[in-house]
């Protein structure tokens, strides 16, 4: 699982013109599930993204995590995050996983992060999104689930 998080003031998903989901302060999630990506990586994904310490303390340190600042998630699915643009000029797109399991699994993200008590938003899976953001800091980080070895 590969998520681009982003460290916002505010951020927001609309649909069709309407806003399905917004916040304040806390974190923006672009979530990309890969084939093979299972439920141990959105526990992994989960735990990271509401424990990492990206917010600054008084001291001015990245020493506070979304929790601590009482922060919000914004969770997007973006499944062009699993692209591979390294040979011709179309990406391709054979690590995404199937939208009939990746779906289920963005559920299971959404919930474990929402089960750590940080208020949750999500775009809407499959559709067509506009997401808008007051990037903080930047800062901006590129986080990839660890692979369970193979055959276990």
């Amino acid at each position: 699982m590969r998520t681009v998080v982003q460290r916002v003031r505010s951020a927001s998903v609309a649909v069709g013109g309407e806003n399905v989901a917004s916040i304040g302060v806390g974190l923006l999630a672009l979530v990309g599930i890969e084939v093979g990506d299972a439920r141990a990586d959105a526990e992994w994904t989960a735990e990271k993204l509401t424990h990492l310490r990206i917010f600054e303390d008084a001291g001015g340190k990245m020493n506070l995590s979304v929790l601590d600042v009482r922060g919000s998630l914004l969770l997007v699915p973006n499944f062009t995050l699993a692209g591979d643009a390294s040979r011709g000029r179309r990406p391709g797109f054979d690590r995404a996983m199937r939208p009939e399991q990746a779906g289920p699994l963005f559920e299971v993200l959404a919930g474990l992060a929402a089960a750590s008590g940080v208020p949750v938003g999500r775009g809407v899976f499959r559709a067509e999104m506009a997401v808008s953001l007051v990037n903080d800091g930047p800062v901006t980080l590129v986080l990839q689930s660890p692979r369970a070895p193979e055959g276990g």
